[in-house]
């Protein structure tokens, strides 16, 4: 089955349904998604609003970046010193 993706606002409004006192299933079905899915969206976002969401999905997004750009620099700096080594 192909993965949806959700906007942070979308996460949200379901967040709020199913706090507000809708029943978790109505809301599931709604966004077709399936329960298990709801209950880890209310752990990690719980108590958040839509700029707060986004905000730390752009964070996330530069520490992935930030990651990667590390360990490409770290390989370049191995080889760089095998090659120094080599030479010596």
């Amino acid at each position: 089955m192909k993965r949806k993706q959700f906007t942070e606002t979308q996460i949200i409004a379901a967040l709020k349904q199913y706090e507000g006192g809708r029943d978790a299933n109505d809301v599931c079905r709604e966004y077709g998604i399936h329960k298990a899915t709801l209950y880890n969206w209310r752990k990690k976002y719980s108590g958040m609003e839509s700029s707060h969401l986004k905000e730390l999905k752009t964070l996330q997004e530069e520490n992935r970046r930030l990651k990667h750009m590390y360990a490409e620099l770290s390989l370049d700096y191995k080889l760089a010193k095998e090659i120094i080594e080599k030479k010596l």
